[in-house]
């Protein structure tokens, strides 16, 4: 991979389309991946996610672990890699309604939401529909 830019995350797929979970350590990013994998989603990467050209994979000794805490790092199916359409910032205390926000290195819609609210999986999934443009919103992150 060309111009790779290398972050700190995980990434989970839905058919072709990838969602970037960033935020500080132990803020629920693998916690929330699972949670979607739960839900139909593919692992992408865990801990560490190389971005080239729009598209996400795990770096080549990580591809397929994810680090489960409380049980430890466990071997899943993944996708290779996945055209990113979202990244999910993880907050305590998310805006009731966000105005539209880019991430500023990968030029990507940016959705601020609480990994530990138990919504937070079903948030994640209408946040890249939203992306996808298979949801429409009257206010709120996506509108231009």
């Amino acid at each position: 991979m060309a111009d790779v830019t290398r972050i700190h995350g995980t990434c989970v797929a839905r058919g072709e389309a990838g969602v970037l979970i960033v935020g500080p350590s132990g803020s629920g990013k693998s916690d929330l991946a699972l949670r979607l994998i739960s839900k139909g989603f593919v692992l992408v990467a865990d801990d560490r996610v190389e971005i080239a050209g729009g598209r996400a994979r795990a770096p080549d000794s990580l591809a397929g672990l994810m680090e489960v805490r409380g049980l430890g790092i466990v071997r899943l199916p993944y996708v290779s890699d996945v055209t990113l359409k979202v990244v999910i910032s993880l907050t305590p205390h998310p805006e009731r309604l966000p105005k539209p926000e880019r991430h500023p290195v990968l030029d990507l819609p940016v959705v601020h939401l609480n990994a530990g609210e138990a919504s937070a999986p079903e948030k994640a999934a209408l946040a890249l529909d939203c992306a996808l443009g298979l949801v429409t919103q009257q206010a709120g992150a996506f509108m231009a």
